[in-house]
């Protein structure tokens, strides 16, 4: 990380818009001071809203990510835009979740638990099974064309059902398409917010599941609905 860029990160942490506590050093004390002996409340508000502004159009675009440990699937880490959703993933660890949103969107990613709160409330709630469905907003700005078809597809799929990648394949118009639209869902960006566990092979198997655990994961999710499974699976 530049200089630069961790003199935002700390303006940011100042301003308590990232999850972690502001740096204790000259620069923090100086902000400190300037604004203790200084206006009033009003004012001071008004100088962080004009401070954000800043901020945010010397860094660009920003995605903020939270987590909440020991669920049922493990850790899971969730990205949120301006817009809504950008990622959601369990299975791996805080630097690689980040890595992988970042090079996702293109976007500087920092810790905010605030504004993950909310989105994470709602996981909790369906892993253990005090909620049905997820209301949401998403951001899907770095799928295409087809896998945003796919992806919306099985966001239709009710809970407690399954589909079969080629019922998903007809259901955008492309019947012949079903291997490419099990690769679209292997990318899934939000998986448990858009059910891609809910598809299964023509044969009744269940096939690949990116998210962490894989085929376990995948059957555990499908009985948590009330989907009745081979124990076997």
């Amino acid at each position: 990380m530049t200089a630069d860029a961790a003199g935002e990160q700390d303006v940011i942490a100042w301003l308590g818009d990232s999850g972690r506590p502001a740096r204790t050093d000259d620069l923090m004390k100086t902000l400190d001071a300037a604004y203790a002996g200084g206006p009033g409340e009003a004012e001071v508000l008004r100088a962080q809203a004009r401070l954000r502004q800043a901020v945010a159009r010397a860094q660009g675009p920003v995605v903020y990510y939270g987590y909440t440990p020991r669920t049922s699937i493990g850790t899971v880490f969730v990205a949120v835009s301006e817009r809504g959703l950008v990622a959601l993933d369990f299975g791996l660890d805080e630097q690689a979740f980040v890595e992988r949103v970042r090079a996702r969107s293109r976007r500087s990613v920092i810790r905010s638990q605030p504004k993950a709160e909310e989105i994470l409330r709602q996981v909790q709630e369906y892993l253990a099974d005090e909620r049905d469905r997820f209301d949401l907003p998403l951001d899907l700005g770095g799928a295409s064309d087809f896998q945003r078809k796919v992806l919306l597809a099985a966001a239709q799929i009710p809970r407690g059902q399954i589909r079969t990648y080629h019922q998903v394949a007809q259901a955008i118009g492309k019947p012949k398409a079903a291997r490419a639209v099990g690769q679209a869902l292997g990318h899934n960006p939000v998986p448990l917010v858009i059910p891609c566990h809910r598809v299964l092979g023509s044969d009744g198997s269940l096939h690949g599941y990116s998210g962490g655990g894989g085929l376990k994961t995948k059957a555990w999710l499908l009985r948590l609905e009330g989907v009745q499974l081979p124990e076997a699976s």
